[in-house]
């Protein structure tokens, strides 16, 4: 089964912001990243972690470069959206209960009791984010989900203020470039909030078993998005949340996806020549759903950027 759902949305959803200082990494992260042309554009596609280490930069010398090149920059939301109160106002409003109900009431005695050990144990990283242990009883399971997963990757030291995304916002931001989004996020949150009863409890529950484990799943996850490794990434997010929710996954990932896809086709049959830098969860960019395939089979030649690749599975 998936460990866990919420960790897979890291790779898939950009996340609203809800920095302990560490030394430089020694190696570059393996970017994700590929490259598609027509006749007088290009796009760079760029898989995002959606929450990062400061240990996870500075970036590929690849990724550098696309970001050099590209005139434009493209997000899932646009910038101005992603930083704005009223999207973290609408997510909260969402996430609300509104008939006196409590969480525990959806939740059986034994997710019960691992969240309220979960609640004991994290009371002052809650605290840190504003957020008292009764307040999850006024929470759908989808978004206290989130917040255990969220709170769990803080603690390993992973920053939603450090994600790729949110690293590439800034820097557009301070030289002028163009900057746009796919999509909305309150259609994000429509996502989330449409899940059934029963996948919200399981990703609650999956949620804090995950983190009650030490966070191994992340850590695997996180290591395998560092290695720029694409099978470790396809077994460990797409094939499982395939199979344990695929009309989640056909709602997260593929319908998301078709609707991208006509959106970057414009821009590579622009008149203009303008080059894109797409950063996106890398989840949209993996496997035969992912928009580096469906460009191809609308015969783009779309090749991955990469030199510190070696081994061809990493090559895809």
């Amino acid at each position: 089964m998936l460990k866990t759902l919420a960790i897979a949305l890291a790779l898939g959803l950009a996340s609203p912001a809800l920095v302990a200082k560490q030394p430089a990494a020694n190696t570059a992260p393996v970017p994700l990243l590929w490259k598609a042309c027509d006749a007088d554009n290009c796009l760079y596609l760029l898989g995002s972690f959606h929450l990062l280490k400061s240990t996870d930069y500075p970036l590929s010398k690849d990724v550098d470069a696309a970001f050099a090149d590209a005139e434009k920059l493209v997000f899932e939301i646009p910038p101005q959206e992603m930083e704005s109160p009223e999207l973290q106002q609408t997510m909260l409003m969402a996430a609300m209960r509104r008939d006196g109900s409590q969480l525990r009431s959806e939740l059986t005695a034994e997710q019960n009791a691992k969240l309220d050990a979960w609640l004991k144990k994290n009371e002052a990283a809650l605290a840190k984010q504003g957020v008292a242990p009764a307040m999850f009883q006024m929470f759908k399971p989808w978004f206290a989900s989130l917040m255990v997963t969220m709170t769990g990757m803080t603690e390993l030291g992973m920053q939603p203020e450090l994600g790729l995304d949110r690293h590439f916002m800034g820097n557009a931001n301070k030289i002028g470039k163009s900057v746009s989004g796919l999509e909305t996020g309150a259609g994000q949150i429509e996502l989330l909030a449409g899940m059934t009863a029963e996948e919200q409890r399981q990703m609650l529950e999956e949620s804090l078993d995950s983190v009650s484990g030490g966070g191994i799943e992340t850590k695997k996850l996180h290591e395998a998005w560092r290695r720029g490794d694409v099978d470790a990434l396809l077994n460990g997010t797409i094939v499982e949340m395939k199979k344990e929710y695929p009309r989640l996954y056909k709602a997260i990932n593929v319908d998301r996806n078709d609707a991208w896809v006509p959106k970057l086709e414009q821009r590579l049959k622009a008149a203009n020549t303008d080059d894109h830098l797409v950063v996106v969860g890398a989840m949209h960019l993996l496997g035969s759903d992912g928009v580096v395939e469906k460009l191809r089979a609308k015969g783009y030649k779309v090749d991955r950027v990469c030199s510190a690749c070696t081994a061809k599975p990493n090559k895809k």
